[in-house]
């Protein structure tokens, strides 16, 4: 099973009105459905299929889609050493 650690906490989310682009840290169990843009003001949310602002606009997903990836992917390896 996957590790806390294997899940990257920090996200770059660029504003998708003004391209600003802010460092941001992830809560590691919930998704962020709104964003404030600190430069210009629009109010980021989540783009149809996704969880959150930070699937949309982050250089990383939310921390429970990268952990629900490692799991598949951990089982995968599993299924693969038998």
């Amino acid at each position: 099973m996957a590790q806390p650690n294997d899940v990257e906490l920090r996200s770059t989310l660029t504003c998708a009105t003004c391209g600003h682009e802010m460092d941001e840290t992830m809560s590691s169990g919930a998704c962020i459905v709104r964003y404030d843009c600190p430069s210009c003001g629009a109010i980021l949310k989540p783009l149809a299929g996704d969880c959150c602002v930070f699937c949309s606009y982050g250089t990383v997903p939310c921390p429970p889609i990268q952990q629900a990836a490692l799991e598949r992917n951990q089982g995968f390896m599993d299924r693969s050493r038998s």
